[in-house]
């Protein structure tokens, strides 16, 4: 998979690039990500990318010209434009199934006080990942980025996924490890049995009860 991010401040992704399971996905070559200023394509002297809004109001909105041509300069037929916005569809893993197979993904990441709507003629989807608004979609971006690298093949094992959280609209049943003891608390005694018949009809209860307790809607979908 191809991955180009069109950000104001490539340094914040230094982080997540170079660290964990997706540093080991670029070493692999199953990722190939790329982080483009797109300062770089202001048609302005200043390299300036945003403007006074039309029509009066705070905030500073960001410019056609720049953003639409960065895209332009990476987008193939291959290629999904994904717009990080808080009035986007709210992601779910879902989603990250989804955008896993394809081929390019392209995040844009709008800062300041907004977009000119007519960027909005240039993407594939608008995304959110939550009811709030953050300073930039950077962070967006990241994360984002991060569900979707996880699913790629040969980037961490299928078995650790398939049972996630959310997969089959439901949360992941509890885990232990070593001690079996801790201050009083004890590890469920089907877990050290051994009977893996039984120890999955354990975990499928446990997980179906979670979700119950935690997020009961998952079920009514």
């Amino acid at each position: 998979m191809k991955i180009d991010i069109l950000t104001l401040f490539p340094k914040m992704f230094e982080g997540i690039l170079e660290e964990s399971i997706i540093k080991r996905a670029i070493e692999k070559g199953l990722v190939e990500i790329n982080i483009i200023d797109f300062r770089e394509f202001s048609h302005l002297s200043n390299h300036q990318v945003d403007d006074t809004p039309y029509g009066g109001g705070s905030g500073m909105v960001l410019r056609c010209e720049p953003l639409v041509e960065a895209i332009e300069s990476v987008k193939t037929m291959d290629s999904k434009v994904l717009l990080m916005c808080p009035q986007g569809v709210p992601y779910k893993e879902k989603k990250a199934i989804e955008l896993s197979k394809e081929k390019h993904l392209i995040f844009v990441c709008g800062h300041y006080e907004g977009y000119d709507e007519r960027i909005r003629n240039f993407v594939d989807e608008e995304i959110s990942i939550g009811d709030y608004v953050l300073t930039g979609g950077e962070i967006p971006a990241m994360a984002i980025m991060d569900s979707v690298i996880r699913l790629l093949p040969g980037v961490i094992k299928e078995d650790s996924y398939l049972e996630d959280s959310f997969m089959n609209n439901r949360l992941d049943y509890p885990t232990y490890t070593k001690p079996a003891t801790f201050r009083g608390l004890t590890v469920p005694e089907v877990l050290l049995s051994g009977d893996h018949a039984k120890i999955k009809q354990w975990r499928e209860e446990q997980a179906l009860e979670n979700t119950k307790k935690r997020r009961k809607d998952l079920l009514e979908k």
